[in-house]
């Protein structure tokens, strides 16, 4: 008994050592050493991929030579991700197995379908499948001869431009400037012409002879030296007219409104390694372009364009075979804009030799006409090649060139007035008829306040809302503010869209109440009825405010990208209509009545509503220090253009004052016939 259980035993042990044997000894199918061959394949390991090749294969072709030509043809294709599925063909041991895969490429998918034969070969006393390799398991139809050609069809970026079709950001031309070494004459004669272009073109010598040493350049080519503006036509003929100088156009972003929108537009630049980081898997590679600052930069998405591409078979003569893949190219979609360039540019040109901003909008549809920051640049210095001298002497300006400064949120002034009588008259607060008696220029509210007085210019001794408006009255201001009370008047500005970030594409600074969104001191309560305390407004939302005297108490929602859409509002009801109006009629006498301080911007013909105001940025009470100057306008007859300017530094030149004609002039200009 013990003897039988011990026989049935020792067979079952001897069964399961000669099943372990067999696992052990496990040979491959054709299929799963394709499925090897194919995981080489998708990580490029070439080495790998030929040493899996049977030895017929390995005799058509050197290791090195198979490396080199898929590595050549693959980084001229820019292959990258590849899936495939191996299946058996109709016999499980006859080494067939069929191949479907799918490469992609700058061209698109490459797809293979294919029937590949295995051979099984006996290597290091060990017998496995190897692969009988053929050329078109490169690129499907490849033989031994093949060639490939990768050819890019080109895209255009979009383009930009303003709400009557004018140019702002297109695909132009730029001249290059280019030396033929064998026809730049004697050394006397190249010496002299470095050194005119040195001086007319602020490239340096080092630069132009590292050039022209380069080790492609012969006696007849043409060496790149920079490029520039096509429109600058004297300085072209003046270089071209040198021994062994020429132009030759190449293609260009180009914007044709130069400084005066610079920084609304912006411009492109070749990508970067940093940006590629920033970017991948998106299409771009080392010679895309791309949007860095400005509309360029938030609509770079809609702007971009993707080249196409097509891989191309040729015989071993160069002749054309057939096209393997390829991808059509996809232009950038234009853009057309709210923007009109005649108001851009006639706003710019009142500010262009100051620093200070200018916002244009329409105030019935919220179109934005204008966006200009000042001083400003050229964005098309930038696309063509800025050296690193230029572009030092812009960021070192003391005013700032490169600042956006229509973007920011600073201190209003007393165009923040009319934002006080809305509030103060919707809580009843005031009565607008009233007088109000006010002795001397400067006033208190109790001894508190110690040495800190709220002041005023005029010497009125009875103020009502309108004469306070027209004559910028702080004191009447300064104490309507405390009537309404420090919650009150910060819950308001809320409903005015304060805090919030306005409903527009372009990134614009909140504007503030306070620092805190609290009015909780009665100083800092009293100089917020005036605009000045902590309070801070973006010129856009400032003209967002002041739609709402237009549009019978609700602010305008604007937009930047021109649309058949009906005009949509922000802020609904935020005052009554009858405040409007009776705020709209006050304002016109900041305009038209001999004591109001706009006066110098009536218009004979064109009845103007607005109001200014002169910020101080002082460290002291009672000393001198730096001002701005403001103004915002708009024409109330059939309202369609309300302006708002801000002047830096106006402390010399009369504050406001500085800035009424300009707004003025931007009028006279864009509605006058």
């Amino acid at each position: 008994m013990n003897l039988r259980k011990f026989s049935i035993l020792s067979i079952l042990l001897l069964a399961v050592l000669v099943a372990l044997t067999a696992c052990g000894n496990h040979q491959p199918t054709a299929k799963e050493r394709m499925d090897d061959y194919v995981k080489a394949w998708q990580k490029q390991d070439f080495s790998k991929m030929y040493g899996l090749l049977s030895k017929k294969s390995q005799k058509s072709v050197k290791k090195a030579d198979f490396i080199a030509r898929y590595k050549r043809i693959y980084e001229g294709i820019e292959a990258g991700k590849m899936t495939a599925t191996v299946t058996d063909g109709k016999k499980s041991d006859d080494g067939a197995v069929h191949l479907n895969a799918s490469l992609s490429t700058v061209a698109g998918p490459v797809k293979f379908s294919q029937n590949i034969q295995l051979k099984k070969e006996k290597r290091k006393d060990t017998a496995n499948w190897y692969v009988n390799w053929t050329p078109s398991m490169i690129l499907p139809g490849m033989n031994a001869d093949s060639k490939v050609r990768v050819d890019t069809l080109p895209s255009t970026r979009g383009e930009i431009v303003d709400r009557n079709g004018k140019p702002l950001a297109i695909n132009g031309t730029a001249a290059r400037i280019d030396l033929i070494p064998g026809k730049m004459g004697t050394d006397s004669d190249k010496t002299q012409t470095i050194q005119t272009l040195t001086k007319l073109l602020g490239v340096s010598k080092e630069q132009i002879d590292t050039a022209l040493a380069a080790s492609w350049v012969k006696v007849d080519s043409l060496v790149p030296i920079t490029t520039v503006d096509a429109t600058k036509t004297d300085l072209i003929k003046k270089v071209t007219q040198l021994p062994g100088v020429v132009k030759t156009d190449v293609n260009s972003r180009v914007y044709p409104d130069n400084n005066a929108s610079a920084h609304l537009i912006g411009y492109v630049g070749t990508m970067t390694a940093e940006l590629l980081k920033k970017h991948p898997n998106e299409g771009y590679n080392a010679n895309s372009v791309i949007g860095k600052t400005g509309l360029e930069l938030l609509f770079e998405k809609q702007l971009r364009q993707r080249d196409g591409a097509s891989i191309i078979r040729l015989d071993s003569t160069g002749a054309e075979v057939e096209t393997i893949a390829k991808k059509e190219p996809v232009n950038g979609q234009n853009i057309q804009l709210t923007i009109d360039r005649n108001v851009q540019d006639a706003m710019y040109n009142q500010l262009k030799k100051d620093a200070g901003t200018g916002v244009a909008i329409d105030p019935r549809n919220g179109d934005i006409l204008g966006l200009v920051s000042a001083p400003s640049y050229n964005p098309n210095d930038f696309v063509l090649g800025m050296s690193s001298s230029a572009y030092k002497k812009l960021s070192d300006d003391p005013k700032q060139p490169l600042l956006n400064r229509f973007t920011t949120a600073t201190a209003p002034g007393s165009t923040f007035k009319a934002l006080t009588a809305a509030i103060a008259l919707t809580h009843k607060s005031i009565d607008p008829n009233q007088a109000v008696a006010i002795n001397g220029t400067k006033w208190q509210a109790n001894k508190s306040w110690g040495d800190y007085y709220v002041t005023r210019l005029d010497h009125d001794p009875k103020v009502n809302l309108q004469d306070a408006l027209y004559r910028s009255d702080n004191i009447y201001f300064a104490q309507a503010a405390l009537k309404i009370g420090g919650s009150t008047f910060a819950s308001d500005a809320k409903k005015f869209g304060f805090g919030e970030t306005l409903p527009i594409q372009y990134p614009m600074r909140k504007s503030t109440i306070s620092n805190n969104g609290k009015l909780d001191s009665q100083t800092l309560l009293a100089n917020s009825g005036y605009g000045q305390g902590q309070v801070t407004v973006n010129p856009l939302h400032l003209s967002l405010i002041y739609s709402a005297f237009v549009n019978d108490g609700s602010m305008i929602k604007p937009r930047l990208i021109k649309t058949n859409d009906p005009p949509t509002f922000w802020k609904k009801n935020v005052m009554s209509p009858e405040i409007a109006q009776l705020l709209n009629k006050d304002l016109i006498e900041v305009v038209n009545n001999p004591a109001g301080t706009a006066h110098d911007a009536k218009i004979n013909g064109i009845t103007l509503a607005g109001k200014t105001g002169t910020p101080e940025f002082k460290k002291k009470q009672g000393k001198s220090g730096r001002e701005n100057g403001w103004f915002v306008a708009y024409n109330t007859d059939n309202p369609q253009l309300m302006v708002t300017m801000v002047v830096e530094n106006t402390q010399k030149h009369g504050g406001s004052h500085y800035v009424t004609p300009k707004v003025k002039k931007v009028f006279e200009d864009v509605l006058k016939p």
